[in-house]
This record gives structure tokens, C-alpha cells and sequence, in this order.
């Protein structure tokens, strides 16, 4: 389920989904907030163009909302069924889930949305 060449793979790891060698993010680290969105244009290993088209992740922004809800619902049900917090505590929870994993989400998105168009090629990958 999480071996490489699975898209699941590609989206959770942030690696080029033809070939999954590379991570497309120029930095590793999500919360340098500078450089959180910082993709390199080209994959090293196969040459695959990350941006299809001019404002391509645009489209990513339509993933982020679904995605930034399960976080949300995550947050949810673990303050409301685990700590039997008050509604107040609630909404706070969900609230600090979202700035915490604002970065995790934005780079989420644009895996998912990027690997909607590309699939592994197996020919790609190193041997």
C-alpha cells in the first residue's frame, strides 16, 4: 500500500510521481515557511517538468479545502471523543491543527494535485 510505486507513495513522500526518486520540494523541511512551496522545476532522475503549465498548482487549492478538512475533523474528534473537551476547547483545537499543519497541507495538495495528471513509470526509476 505505501511501497514505491504507488501514488500513495508519491503523495506522502513528495516524490516525482513518474519516477519517485526525487523529492520535488527543493527543501525537505515544510516549516522553513520561506521556502515551503520551493519545487525545483525538473525532476534530476527523468527530466519529468513538475509544472505543466503556467499556474498549474493553482488547481491544488481545490485539494487543500478537502484535505484541510480531514485535518479539521481529525482535531475534532480527538478533542470531543478522546479529551471530552468543552465546545470552546474544540474550536480552539481545530483552530491551532490548522495554523500547526498549514505547511503539511499545502504540500499535501500539491501532491495530490500534480499526481491526478502523472503516473509512476517503472522505466524511470533507477535500478
Amino acid at each position: 500500500m505505501f511501497k514505491k510505486g504507488t501514488k500513495l507513495y508519491s503523495i506522502l513522500t513528495g516524490s516525482c510521481p513518474k519516477c519517485h526518486e526525487e523529492s520535488m520540494f527543493k527543501n525537505k523541511n515544510p516549516y522553513i515557511l520561506s521556502k515551503a512551496l520551493s519545487m525545483h522545476e525538473n525532476c534530476s532522475n527523468c527530466n519529468t517538468k513538475y509544472k505543466i503549465e503556467p499556474s498549474f498548482f493553482y488547481g491544488s487549492m481545490y485539494v487543500s479545502y478537502p484535505v484541510g478538512i480531514a485535518f479539521a475533523t481529525t482535531a475534532f474528534f480527538i478533542s470531543f471523543f478522546i479529551f471530552n473537551a468543552s465546545i470552546h476547547v474544540i474550536f480552539i483545537s481545530i483552530i491551532l491543527t490548522l495554523i500547526v499543519f498549514m505547511p503539511i497541507i499545502l504540500r499535501l495538495s500539491r501532491n495530490i494535485w500534480i499526481n491526478f495528471f502523472m503516473s509512476y513509470d517503472k522505466s524511470l526509476a533507477k535500478k
